[in-house]
């Protein structure tokens, strides 16, 4: 009989395209950023490794920060070596940035105590972030749409930007930042939450364009959070111009 080892709790850091994928999580009709992972760390841990990710990504929607946790009995995972090794099997758009070992309890999920999502939306043709942003030939007032932004902070059910028919215990987060820049060729909204629904950026993003637009005054835009009715919201904007770009955890989460 094989000596046993104590199991080993670690957080992996990944970035990937979320073009070709059908989200994060394991789908039955397409490939997911999930499963890809799963397989590559497997073969290099020479042993079934589980992923538990820190909450979807939908499809076509990317993230340059992203943590999921796995159990194996392998001691010895978080090095250099092995983050190459995962990189070579791994598609190049997928990549690890980082393996490290935490608590037996730590969770990729339930420990999240934030994440923050940007929203990129050229003003002209881009050949080269075409993959990353939404076009928009006509410019929003940015002023409009942050004032907006701003009435987001004063409630916590977000009911008429999640997706219809999501199997969840409550609609109700609690936004911290939530902001538009314009960086000249490109419009960058960002948002921070302790959590999200399915589809609330991008049906929140929808909504302050009509803000931006014209289309819904800020009175109005208050008026949709207030219904409660996915159908008084705007339209979502596309998956491909979204990022999940940072998740937040407490600190003393690592293993020393």
């Amino acid at each position: 009989m094989g000596e046993y080892k104590e199991m080993q709790r670690y957080f992996i850091q990944i970035s990937y395209d979320g073009t070709a994928y059908h989200g994060w999580q394991i789908q039955p009709n397409g490939i997911s950023i999930q499963e890809t992972v799963e397989k590559a760390l497997s073969v290099v841990a020479r042993e079934t490794v589980a992923l538990t990710g820190a909450g979807r990504t939908d499809a076509g929607v990317h993230a340059t920060f992203y943590i999921a946790h796995f159990d194996t009995q392998n001691q010895q995972l978080d090095n250099d070596k092995i983050i190459h090794n995962l990189n070579c099997l791994l598609p190049a758009d997928i990549a690890i940035q980082h393996i490290f070992r935490v608590h037996p309890e730590a969770h990729a999920r339930f420990d999240a105590v934030s994440r923050t999502y940007k929203y990129y939306i050229v003003k002209t043709k881009d050949p080269f972030l075409r993959h990353y942003a939404a076009k928009e030939a006509r410019v929003p007032n940015v002023d409009k749409m942050n004032e907006a932004a701003s009435k987001l902070f004063n409630y916590e059910d977000f009911t008429s930007f999640s997706r219809l028919g999501t199997d969840v215990k409550t609609n109700n987060c609690k936004v911290g930042v939530a902001e538009w820049t314009d960086e000249g060729h490109r419009l960058v909204f960002t948002i921070r939450a302790d959590r999200f629904l399915r589809n609330m950026v991008r049906a929140i993003v929808g909504t302050l364009l009509e803000v931006g637009f014209g289309k819904l005054t800020i009175e109005g835009f208050c008026k949709v959070i207030e219904a409660k009715d996915r159908c008084s919201a705007g339209a979502s904007v596309p998956a491909k111009g979204l990022f999940l770009v940072d998740i937040g955890y407490p600190d003393g989460i690592l293993k020393i």
